[in-house]
């Protein structure tokens, strides 16, 4: 205690020197009483004022020579009245940040009491816990010696069991060194982004889409090629030039539908003849009820497909985990970028995901989270049945964690309305709008997105009972 408060008065008469320097008591050059002095001043002991003047002298605020009083340093002028606000300079943006904030915002989350229908959200109890501590405990254990910067692409030991991985669960062919483990797939987006795209180059993008993968393009200069979308996913039938595509093929996003095969080498083809990369999204592909998974568009064509992985919906978007499978002519360019942003992803948290996966226990994990999901589905589309039945339109139900449901008789301009009028009896709603082009004509009828993968079977009860409720009153 007696410490603590020594330091404290060391920082008040720190604090005091200063400003006594700066109204102008002390001026350059001026001495100040001797620590003894001082001491006897102040009431404190002289080691604490020993310890205040060797503070300013670090800082530059003092000046001293063996057997002379410190002496205020040359230099230090009195400081002035501050400059209106109205005379600053204005402080100067770039380009990207002036673009980033001509953006909108993405939708915030809401506080729901009853239930939270928020895309891209886990049940906290699905969470591997054991399996996740034990891999944890066994890679703090094998720390080396010494603690250094890893490499930027990510360990090779992950590295080598998502190789593993892929070609077991997706049937992707590729070797260690074209995977690139990122902090999640939006700073994998980022990097396509910032390697792929110069300002005014045009990219083509699904309408609708993931808003954060249009910012990410927009933000580095690129200019949007909205495509539209239909029961065969996006239409790439006679697709303009552009630099880059970003896809979802396996469940287009947020509509659910599988980019068909015709489309499929179309985009190809399209890409083959442009010079364009591909950007393909797998965002959800571990998630198939009922139907055999659909193979990537870059088991087609590995050099013209840049593959997005993710562990934020099967472990937790909490870890921020992702990763890009990248042609091999890409690889040092992402490599480099991975380095210059952060380094690397955070190593523990890597190879712990890589003794998941040599384990078994990922895998174990994802069968068991897709039957837990298959189940919320179910009771999700039962219970929309029974409280809205034919009055809705849904869409994307046979893939992912998520469906869409159009509200037949309500319109579009009522979502805000409906979305306060949700929240103010306790669920969470947030509409499809947003994620079409805002150039692009929107549907004319209400739409909504409902994630269920953080919901119990009695949440998404009783949240789809209110939300009928709620309907019922704007029809």
């Amino acid at each position: 205690m007696a410490d603590q408060f020594e330091k404290g008065v060391a920082r008040r008469i720190i604090a005091a020197i200063k400003e006594q320097i700066h109204s102008g008591i002390y001026q350059p050059g001026a001495r100040l009483p001797s620590t003894r002095a001082f001491a006897a001043e102040w009431g404190v002991s002289r080691t604490t004022v020993t310890a205040a003047y060797s503070q300013l002298i670090a800082e530059r605020y003092l000046e001293t020579r063996r057997g002379a009083r410190a002496v205020v340093a040359q230099g230090l002028a009195t400081e002035t009245a501050p400059m209106p606000a109205t005379a600053a300079a204005p402080r100067h943006l770039s380009a990207f940040a002036k673009r980033l904030l001509a953006l909108p915002s993405p939708a915030q989350a809401q506080t729901a009491r009853m239930a939270d229908f928020r895309y891209g959200d886990l049940s906290g109890a699905d969470f591997p816990m054991l399996a996740w501590r034990r891999a944890l405990n066994k890679a703090s254990l094998r720390r080396t010696m010494q603690l250094r910067y890893g490499d930027p692409q990510g360990t090779l030991t992950l590295r080598t069991a998502l190789q593993g991985y892929l070609w077991r669960a997706r049937g992707i062919r590729c070797t260690p060194d074209q995977i690139v483990i990122v902090n999640g797939s939006q700073q994998g987006l980022d990097l396509c982004a910032r390697l792929l795209l110069d300002p005014g180059d045009p990219f083509v993008i699904e309408n609708p889409g993931y808003l954060l993968a249009r910012h990410a393009f927009a933000a580095a200069g690129g200019v949007a090629v909205p495509v539209p979308v239909d029961e065969d996913g996006l239409r790439a039938e006679s697709l303009p030039f552009a630099r880059l595509a970003y896809v979802t093929p396996s469940h287009q996003f947020p509509l659910g539908s599988v980019l068909s095969a015709a489309r499929r080498r179309a985009l190809l083809t399209w890409a083959a003849h442009t010079g364009a990369c591909i950007i393909e999204d797998d965002y959800d592909g571990e998630y198939r009820h009922g139907v055999a998974p659909i193979p990537p568009l870059q088991t087609l064509d590995a050099e013209l497909v840049i593959y997005v992985g993710t562990l934020s919906k099967t472990l937790s978007p909490t870890l921020r985990l992702g990763y890009l499978v990248v042609p091999s002519s890409l690889c040092q360019a992402f490599r480099e970028a991975k380095c210059l942003t952060d380094r690397h992803t955070p190593l523990l948290e890597q190879d712990a995901l890589a003794e998941l996966l040599t384990s078994g226990a990922y895998e174990r994990h994802v069968r068991s989270i897709r039957r837990k999901n298959t189940e919320r589905r179910a009771v999700l589309l039962q219970a929309l049945a029974d409280a809205l039945g034919s009055s809705v339109t849904l869409a994307g139900v046979d893939t992912g964690l998520h469906v869409v449901i159009w509200i037949d008789d309500v319109a579009a301009d009522r979502e805000p309305a409906i979305i306060e009028a949700a929240r103010a009896a306790g669920i969470g709603l947030y509409p499809v709008s947003p994620l079409y082009d805002p150039t692009e004509p929107r549907p004319a009828k209400a739409g909504f997105i409902l994630g269920y993968a953080g919901l119990d079977a009695g949440a998404l009860r009783r949240g789809v009972a209110v939300m009928a409720a709620v309907l019922d009153e704007f029809r």
